[in-house]
């Protein structure tokens, strides 16, 4: 069991929270979530020792092992790739390096003997017999190549270093399981490998993600940086979202009876008390769930952008005609004749190799221009882009917000640039920053504002959800899902793909093409069944 007792935190003025009270046990795992800057990544680093707080502490039973997610992707460079994973457990390593290093003595008597007896029992308890092989398990669970195995680190790409970097933090058995954004450039193999790690293993895991899917189908418990404080709930991140938005809606309506609150808030907790992640939580879930009551839980005081896409005329029956386009990037071909046609209704999530679909959706929109083939849209299409690199947007810009979305915008006037900025959390002063400056999340919802008014009837998004937090991805979700018209869309968020596609065209690694007219989790369930 890990111990959360009196613990503060203040930079300079700031507080990000105080007198959190905290118990996480075996066998759950927690997900830690708040908006940007509410101090997730911090309280990580606060458990694991890296962050010292102002007031209380942290404890744990000594015999117990923590495992840290590492963020430095070049701190191992000058290792072997399963070197670096069975440093995960560094006692481990250690008993080994002195092992060898015993073994190597020209002058070895007794006493070396007898260490190397002490030594090969503790190596023995920690498993460091099978070491190796455990540590090869996780490698290739992620993706990496036996190939790989006895590479240095610093032949890796980044997102190789990053699975390598997982599999030493899972590597051991570790007691406690501490991790930041651990899918962050995982593919969707790897992201359900870890998954499936998660929910079997029996110690405890707290976790900050952006993937609500992630965070679903792993968490057992969320842990709500918000007001200051730190609060536990049970279940997972929709099961906590779909309570906080209850409870907003409940707090602007005080003329309602408490009983009829009561009931419907016991209502929901009924429907979701059954979605238990691990089915061996079911019933102490349902228990604690139990226990819920309007004291308990307060309305979040998030503030969620509003993303509403509105097309100024419905489209006729010609949407997009591609045929046979072809492309070679750098030596390698990414598109070879790919064809499809968008009809009515479509929502498109392209997936598959990122390269070719980031080219597909420039080629679409002239940015570059095929090798071969033709796309042609038809006469009643207006179209809105948002492109995966927005830099050229924002560099050397000298406007502020209000004059730089005045550039795309029919109404000029000042109130209804700020009244849309508001809506898209730039509020007074804020509407004055200079654009050059934002950051990637506030760049994104620029971009986002841009769009919507464009009024265009097909929307094309690479990656919108890049850089933005849960409240900004919720938001856009929503404003797709709900979107009447066409959407070409590519994103890593599972639930994202989800909610808003009813078609998936998947590129290959040769630049052909599957296209199947169906939901996300029915495609991967084809294709990894496959």
């Amino acid at each position: 069991m890990l111990t959360v007792s009196g613990l503060s935190l203040r930079f300079g003025d700031k507080k990000l929270f105080e007198d959190v009270n905290l118990k996480f046990t075996p066998g759950n795992c927690y997900g830690v979530i708040g908006a940007n800057g509410a101090g997730k990544s911090t309280f990580l680093k606060v458990l694991s020792g890296e962050v010292d707080s102002n007031s209380g502490h942290v404890s744990f039973g000594k015999d117990l092992r923590m495992s840290v997610l590492k963020q430095d992707h070049y701190e191992y460079d000058e290792f072997k790739v399963l070197d670096t994973v069975v440093r995960g457990n560094e006692r481990l390593f250690a008993i080994n390096e002195e092992m060898n290093a015993l073994y190597m003595k020209e002058d070895f008597n007794d006493d070396d003997g007898m260490r190397i007896a002490e030594l090969q029992g503790e190596y023995a308890e920690l498993g460091g017999w099978e070491s190796e092989s455990d540590a090869a398990n996780l490698l290739q669970g992620l993706g990496i190549d036996s190939s790989f195995h006895d590479k240095l680190m610093s032949e890796l790409t980044g997102a190789e270093k990053i699975k390598v970097l997982l599999a030493q933090a899972l590597f051991g058995s570790p007691d406690i399981l501490i991790l930041d954004e651990p899918t962050n450039h995982l593919d969707i193999k790897s992201i359900n490998w870890l998954e499936e790690f998660l929910i079997n293993f029996e110690g405890t895991v707290i976790v900050v993600s952006h993937d609500r899917h992630f965070l679903n189908k792993v968490c057992t418990h969320i842990c709500d940086v918000d007001f200051g404080k730190i609060k536990l709930f049970v279940g997972n991140y929709d099961f906590w979202y779909e309570s906080s938005q209850l409870l907003n809606r409940l707090a602007k309506d005080q003329n309602r009876k408490k009983e009829e609150q009561i009931k419907e808030l016991q209502a929901f907790i009924a429907r979701f008390s059954a979605n238990a992640s691990k089915s061996k939580q079911a019933t102490s879930r349902k228990k604690s769930l139990d226990k819920i009551n309007l004291e308990e839980m307060e309305a979040s005081s998030r503030r969620y952008p509003f993303v509403g896409f509105k097309p100024e005329r419905q489209p006729g029956n010609d949407i997009l005609m591609v045929e046979g386009l072809t492309k070679t990037i750098d030596g390698v071909k990414v598109l070879d004749n790919v064809s499809f046609m968008v009809g009515k209704d479509d929502k498109i999530a392209f997936v598959g190799d990122e390269i070719a679909v980031t080219t597909l959706f420039k080629i679409l929109n002239e940015e570059i221009k095929p090798d071969a083939g033709t796309f042609k849209f038809g006469v009643t299409i207006t179209t809105a882009y948002f492109p995966k690199d927005n830099s050229e947007f924002f560099q050397g810009s000298e406007l502020s917000l209000v004059d730089w979305l005045r550039q795309y915008s029919k109404d000029q006037t000042e109130s209804y640039l700020r009244g849309f900025l508001g809506r898209m959390l730039f509020s007074g002063e804020e509407a004055l920053k200079n654009a050059a400056v934002l950051s990637g999340g506030e760049k994104v919802r620029c971009m986002l504002s841009r769009m919507m008014m464009n009024d265009a009837n097909l929307l094309m998004l690479d990656q919108p959800t890049n850089h933005l937090d849960l409240e900004s991805i919720t938001a856009l979700n929503n404003g797709l899902r709900d979107f009447t018209s066409n959407v070409l869309f590519a994103s890593h968020d599972h639930q994202f793909i989800q909610t808003i596609a009813n078609r998936i065209i998947d590129i290959q690694p040769d630049g052909s093409i599957v296209d199947k007219s169906t939901t996300y989790d029915e495609y991967l369930d084809m294709k990894l069944g496959a």
